[in-house]
């Protein structure tokens, strides 16, 4: 198992979301295109977990069409592991995460 997160892309809209479980975890969300518009994660603080972090979503990111997520404890660790990721990817974080900069680490992934 590799450290992208590679699950399939799945369609951002109100029943998708009402049909995932009020767990916590970390997510991307992407335009039409497949452009990863933000890296996040459903912390303990979210009070329906990803439901709650992915609407949150959907009103800011008014072109977001999809997305994928991953369920887990360690959703700070493996959300940084992911801002490196994009990083390494593109050369910067997507816009949201971007006052993250300074204290995400650098990957080289093989």
């Amino acid at each position: 198992m590799g450290i992208r997160l590679d699950k399939p892309w799945q369609r951002l809209d109100d029943a998708a979301v009402d049909a995932l479980p009020g767990q916590l975890g970390v997510y991307q969300v992407a335009d039409a295109e497949g452009t990863v518009l933000s890296v996040g994660y459903a912390g303990a603080r979210e009070l329906f977990g990803m439901q709650s972090a992915l609407r949150r979503e959907m009103e800011l990111h008014a072109n977001a069409t999809q997305f994928r997520c991953e369920f887990t404890s360690n959703y700070r660790s493996r959300w940084d592991e992911l801002l490196m990721l994009h990083l390494a990817d593109h050369g910067e974080l997507p816009q949201p995460q971007r006052d993250q900069a300074q204290r995400v680490g650098r990957l080289s992934p093989a």
